[in-house]
């Protein structure tokens, strides 16, 4: 995209409370449904001075399955889930990432610890890796059902963002339960914002070990908790033992996250990175670590988590991917609309970031813009249909609008 000179226009976007906990999420446009005939993306957004409550049926927008030697089908999860806006660390005892769902992507579909619930000789020591014992059941989108239908993603969820796209910061793709961004794989090279743009590098790596006998904090177990051998059966790698944390051998922290400036947090915040290898594939721990950065409050795990009941004095959102209504977005905004490949955008305020999504939310663009308010993009590549398109000023602030492809 490139700045060139238009007239000023005037453009009365519609504006919305600016914490991207509550305009970051992909709405369901127009009751759309997808496996199952189940409705798609999130269903509600509502929010209060402290929280942010967000509901889904736990099935998105793009095509999933099949699954491979899974008997698993998805079913509506009927989920609120509740975040709070002033996430803070945890100084205390640290909480672990439990079996099911720790998190939640910008669609509303479960995020899953790096576990697949079985150990061996079900001693819960060696915990097997999800991605090693039911890979094979992960459908093109890497997610799969669980036993209850609950459709979910242990590593990168790679239809929900382009993870390949190493030119700009990752977009923020979900939200840990401690009420931390999640981001996808590529960051600031410094936490600061500069250096560039780089793949950020899970600090766990594979135990230099020989033998299961002991845990990567250095305790020797009995000879009744041994591992297995380490064989072609049962390769390095199969367990969650099998790894150790080595401060500073990557860009993330423990929790696979770390303290930095983002394109939604210009002031920085704590963020976890999605983690794939050089060859981008996903790498231990995939998403969060064994424990959660911050505080978790209670309502979203556990035994009947994710079933939180909205407050009375809630606000509604009602952004997003829905779009606004023509009157709401004038037409001089976005130009010419419908368009056959060329899109003006003046948008009357310094922008940051400019992100477009098709019907389904998947993220088809995204541009820094620098502070730019006149932009042109280029759709020319892209099918026919609506897209929505994301401003977000410098300011904070997120303006929406739909965009026509002919």
């Amino acid at each position: 995209m490139r700045r060139i000179a238009l007239p000023t226009l005037l453009l009365t976007l519609g504006l919305h409370a600016q914490d991207p906990l509550i305009t970051s999420w992909i709405l369901n446009p127009g009751g759309e449904t997808g496996y199952g005939g189940i409705a798609t993306n999130v269903l509600g957004v509502h929010y209060t001075a402290t929280n942010v409550y967000v509901t889904s049926t736990c099935i998105p927008g793009y095509d999933i399955g099949p699954w491979t030697a899974n008997p698993n089908v998805p079913a509506n999860q009927d989920f609120c889930f509740r975040i709070s806006r002033t996430p803070t660390p945890n100084t205390g005892t640290l909480v672990n990432t439990p079996l099911g769902h720790i998190g939640v992507w910008r669609n509303g579909v479960s995020i899953f610890n790096a576990k697949d619930g079985m150990s061996y000789n079900n001693q819960g020591i060696w915990n097997r890796d999800a991605l090693v014992w039911e890979g094979i059941s992960f459908d093109q989108c890497l997610g799969h059902p669980a036993g209850n239908g609950e459709y979910h993603h242990h590593v990168s969820p790679n239809c929900l963002y382009d993870h390949l796209d190493d030119s700009q910061h990752s977009p923020l793709i979900g939200y840990a339960f401690d009420g931390y961004p999640i981001y996808g794989t590529h960051g600031h090279a410094n936490p600061d914002g500069t250096g560039g743009i780089t793949r950020m590098r899970s600090s766990y790596q594979l135990r230099t070990i020989t033998a299961r006998t002991t845990l990567p904090n250095g305790t020797t177990l009995p000879a009744n908790q041994y591992g297995p051998a380490i064989t072609g059966q049962y390769p390095l790698g199969a367990f969650i033992e099998d790894y150790t944390y080595v401060e500073g051998s990557g860009d993330l922290d423990v929790h696979n996250g770390r303290f930095c400036i983002t394109p939604d947090h210009p002031d920085g915040t704590y963020a976890y990175f999605v983690t794939l290898t050089a060859a981008y594939e996903p790498a231990f721990p995939y998403v969060l670590g064994p424990q959660y950065h911050g505080t978790v409050q209670p309502g979203n795990t556990g035994p009947g988590g994710g079933h939180n009941t909205i407050p009375p004095d809630a606000t509604a959102y009602t952004g997003g991917a829905t779009g606004l209504s023509p009157l709401t977005l004038p037409a001089q905004a976005l130009y010419p609309n419908p368009t056959s490949g060329i899109l003006q955008l003046d948008a009357g305020t310094p922008l940051s970031t400019i992100q477009l999504r098709d019907a389904s939310g998947r993220l088809l663009l995204q541009h820094d813009a620098h502070g730019q308010d006149r932009l042109v993009l280029d759709l020319q590549q892209l099918p026919a249909g609506p897209y929505t398109l994301h401003a977000q000023a410098q300011d904070g602030s997120v303006r929406t609008g739909w965009v026509v492809k002919e």
